[in-house]
């Protein structure tokens, strides 16, 4: 048999023993709940277990470095993030590519966060807020839940497009940037939307606009930041399967193949839209395009902010 002819004989009977996802995080969080709820289904698709393992640390690099020196062999697998563009530009030195070390395999999920003030704010529109945050130039105050989190990230491209002034505050966590929040020791934060909408609903914090491109059946009459006359402004947040390089073509086809069956599945809505997520798909190619898009927007939001993780 040629090598070739090898190749696609072990790619057909891929996965022949269990897969494991590495997940950055620890359990309990969105990006564990998406792993889970993808890794159960391939599991079942497939007929061999998909684990997933938590290695929580350094946004998610420890993560990354364990998967990028695994075989390229289909069976250890990346759930990468926008987090994993941002920490292109946020660490100055990192032990892998993250383009070209990793093969994207899938888009799993796209979520926005929220732009959210206390009841003391009074704007009630995003360009009330614009003009409330020019008047008060050095009295506002944005929260975030890390150097280079997407709840700092949305803020700081906001402040680019507007040209607003707001001082950062960063805080170990959401929870306790939420209690400042709603305690009115900070005026705005950009926060992920599992984590702000029952706030939302219960009247604690009021919402301005998403960050996504388009509104969210989860809130639909929130609307865009884009939408409410800040022309261009997207900051989403996403989930996605990546591979070593290297991984034959065969196997991260199946891969992709099975997650978009996934996604598409009414069941598999439905628990996404419980995360308040939207399901993603697509190809590989449009996936790395994605990941190249991302990290080049990234690099002039973190340049312009100054945030650094080093």
């Amino acid at each position: 048999m040629c090598q070739q002819a090898a190749f696609a004989s072990q790619d057909a009977a891929y996965p022949s023993k269990p897969v494991k996802i590495v997940v950055g995080y620890a359990p309990g969080g969105s990006s564990d709940a998406v792993a889970r709820l993808v890794a159960g289904r391939l599991s079942e698709k497939l007929g061999q277990t998909f684990v997933v393992e938590n290695r929580p640390g350094a946004a998610s690099n420890i993560a990354a470095a364990t998967v990028a020196r695994s075989p390229n062999d289909g069976y250890t697998i990346l759930l990468g993030s926008n987090a994993s563009t941002i920490n292109v530009s946020l660490y100055k030195e990192l032990s892998f590519d993250f383009q070209k070390d990793f093969t994207p395999v899938a888009l799993l999920t796209r979520f926005p966060n929220v732009m959210v003030v206390n009841n003391t704010v009074p704007a009630k529109s995003v360009q009330e807020f614009i003009s409330y945050a020019k008047a008060n130039p050095k009295g506002i105050f944005f929260a975030s839940s890390g150097a280079g989190s997407s709840t700092r990230l949305s803020a700081e491209l906001f402040k680019m497009m507007t040209g607003v002034e707001m001082e950062h505050v960063q805080y170990k966590g959401s929870a306790p940037a939420l209690t400042d929040l709603m305690a009115g020791r900070i005026q705005v934060m950009f926060d992920t939307a599992p984590s702000v909408m029952p706030l939302i609903k219960g009247g604690k914090l009021r919402a301005l606009g998403v960050t996504s491109a388009s509104t969210q059946p989860f809130a639909p009459e929130i609307p865009t930041i884009d939408a409410s006359g800040v022309k261009g402004y997207e900051m989403t947040s996403w989930y996605a399967l990546f591979a070593p390089a290297g991984t034959p073509a065969g196997i991260v086809e199946k891969l992709n193949k099975e997650v978009n069956a996934i996604l598409e599945e009414k069941d598999t809505q439905e628990k996404l839209a419980g995360m308040v997520a939207t399901p993603g798909g697509g190809t590989p190619e449009e996936l790395r395009q994605h990941v190249a898009a991302e990290i080049t927007k990234y690099a002039e939001v973190v340049k312009a902010s100054g945030a650094t993780a080093d």
